[in-house]
């Protein structure tokens, strides 16, 4: 610390026996500098205030119909982006500012200074902007601003119709491109399902699902077909033990000009004919194997019927069977058990059938779903993109018919463009301190300078340092009365010449704030 007080002692006193020149150049500075201020050209700003009204009625009416863009992020956005380089030219354009520019750099250099020189500022949520500009010339800067006004209110109009029509055309140029997707999807899976009607059920291609379906079926008729033999074999051994009590054969006589075992089965494969008719067309393999089998029964019938009307006539029933009731009650449950047996072989035959077909199918199943899951997949998809689309371009239509009808914003102008009378630069009242500060810095410097340029020893310590060769004494200077009085009468000088450069300043400072005040 104690050395570090050394140097900067040992600078001052080096700066202090350069005093004069420092203080010479102290006042020739501030003397440029107090003329470069005084010489500055004023600066005439113009402005004006623009309210943007974003709260229409229609605002909330129209929530969840009509697609309503954010008007006050739409403004922002244009406040910030007004300032691009052909908005400022074609702003220049307007207002005549490159007049005197002849080639292209000295009309960039224009569009430069005016962009630099205009500004935008807002408030923020009050939707209130202030529009400013700053010209030597006052009506000019005024010209600017109404000018950047108008360009402001037109380019936020036709920005947000420019933005609805290119919407619009996006959404039907997207709804083209889909509806023909939709188109080919639909045809490839109309063409998967003509190529696999067979194996189509109500429930789709779920072939295991189907095979396990028929196989329950099955299962069930051969229990119920199990159970009807059984119920037909107790009747017939009743029937045989009143045969044997009465002596007589009950079957045989009760036996009339009807067939009910093969209409049981006729019936059985009609309904199954009809059930069939509503899921498949008739050139399906079901339908076509069950009208064969409907033809074979009734020739059958045909050829029963003739047979028991010969034995009717050759045999007559007896008056004893046809009047005991329980031979009559056991005929009939015979006859009907007869029928269920037939009716429920007849549908074990199918199901047996139609598990075998399930089992074939079963191999090609997978892959034959898996191609339908796609197919069906990029028709929903298809589908539902083109329905949001549609939807869309509804909404954005009545957006459009919205803007059209009603202004959704209004510009209100709550200060025009005027120029206010006194200078806004520059501020020479802040200018006169600064340029003091730097004439008494630019002083400074040059006693420094000079004290390093022709430095002096003030002590033998640090004469020894510098060169390196011994000291052999040294002499202490005695000033006399005349150094002291000289000594005096610099110091004064020098204290008189800094009171008055600052004692000038303050004067000028005093002069430009009155004047400035008479301006305003």
């Amino acid at each position: 610390m104690d050395e570090l007080l050394g140097q900067i002692t040992t600078a001052v006193r080096g700066m202090w026996i350069y005093r004069r020149l420092a203080m010479l150049i102290t006042w020739l500075v501030a003397a440029v500098g107090v003329g470069a201020v005084l010489m500055m050209p004023d600066h005439y700003q113009a402005s004006a205030r623009v309210f943007v009204d974003t709260q229409s009625i229609l605002r909330p009416l129209m929530t969840g119909i009509a697609v309503q863009p954010n008007i006050e992020q739409q403004v922002a956005m244009l406040s910030r982006t007004l300032l691009s380089r052909p908005t400022v030219e074609r702003l220049v354009r307007t207002v005549d500012l490159d007049l005197g520019a002849n080639s292209k750099a000295a009309k960039d250099a224009v569009v430069d200074t005016v962009t630099k020189s205009i500004s935008i500022q807002t408030t923020g949520r009050d939707n209130l902007y202030t529009l400013s500009y700053r010209d030597q010339n006052p009506e000019k800067a005024q010209r600017v601003v109404q000018a950047l006004l108008t360009i402001f209110v037109e380019s936020s109009l036709g920005a947000s119709r420019q933005d609805s029509d290119s919407a619009r055309r996006f959404l039907d140029e997207q709804i083209k491109s889909y509806e023909a997707k939709l188109t080919d999807a639909e045809g490839r899976l109309k063409a998967f399902k003509l190529r696999n009607i067979e194996l189509q059920s109500q429930s789709g291609l779920d072939s295991a699902g189907r095979a396990a379906e028929i196989g329950n079926l099955l299962s069930q008729a051969r229990l119920e077909l199990r159970e009807a033999e059984s119920a037909r074999a107790a009747a017939s051994r009743q029937l045989e033990m009143l045969r044997a009590q009465t002596g007589e054969s009950l079957l045989g006589s009760a036996v009339g000009i009807q067939t009910p075992e093969l209409d049981a089965r006729l019936y059985e494969q009609k309904r199954n004919l009809d059930t069939l008719l509503q899921r498949y067309t008739d050139e399906h393999p079901d339908v076509a194997n069950t009208r064969r089998l409907i033809g074979e029964l009734e020739t059958q019938k045909r050829r029963e019927m003739e047979e028991l009307r010969r034995k009717a006539q050759a045999a007559p029933g007896s008056p004893a069977v046809q009047t005991n009731p329980a031979a009559v009650e056991l005929s009939r449950i015979y006859s009907a058990a007869e029928v269920q047996v037939a009716s429920l072989r007849a549908r074990v035959v199918e199901y047996e059938s139609r598990a075998n077909r399930v089992q074939q199918q079963l191999k090609v199943a997978p892959q034959l779903e898996a191609e339908l899951a796609q197919l069906n997949r990029d028709y929903q998809i298809n589908q539902k993109n083109y329905a949001d689309l549609v939807s869309r371009r509804e909404s954005a239509m009545m957006s459009g018919q919205l803007e059209n009808t009603s202004n959704v914003a209004e510009f209100r102008v709550i200060d025009p463009p005027r120029v206010a009378p006194k200078p806004v630069a520059p501020n020479r009242v802040l200018l006169m301190p600064i340029t003091l500060l730097v004439a008494l810095g630019a002083g400074l410097g040059m006693a420094f300078l000079m004290s390093q340029i022709r430095p002096v020893f003030f002590d033998g310590v640090a004469l020894r340092q510098l060169t390196q060769l011994p000291l052999l004494g040294v002499v202490d200077l005695i000033p006399s009365d005349d150094f002291r009085q000289r000594e005096s009468r610099s110091l004064k000088r020098f204290i008189m010449a800094l009171l008055a450069l600052v004692f000038l300043y303050a004067g000028g400072m005093l002069a430009l704030s009155y004047l400035s005040g008479l301006l305003g």
